[in-house]
């Protein structure tokens, strides 16, 4: 995909919706920058912690939408491990 942007006073430009969707890209997340003769590369960084807190909020981060089946699944078996881990 080719886009035209445009760098503001600041020095910032804004990547287009469509590909931050794309990309999963949230507010917050990191990227990286490459400059190799006239060209720049942004990439997104994908740290290795798949947990993350944001807002005082735990967020599971995959860089892919999940089923929602699966966050069930998942929900349920940390509370079953807490309940566990409790009992003890």
């Amino acid at each position: 995909m080719t886009t035209r942007l445009t760098i503001d006073k600041a020095g910032r430009v804004v990547i287009p919706k469509p590909v931050r969707k794309a990309l999963h890209l949230d507010a917050g997340d990191s990227l990286t920058l490459d400059s190799i003769g006239d060209e720049i590369i942004l990439r997104p960084v994908h740290g290795k912690a798949q947990m993350q807190k944001e807002n005082g909020i735990w967020v599971y981060r995959t860089g892919k939408p999940l089923e929602e089946a699966s966050i069930t699944d998942w929900i349920d078996e940390e509370r079953a491990a807490r309940i566990r881990d409790l009992m003890r």
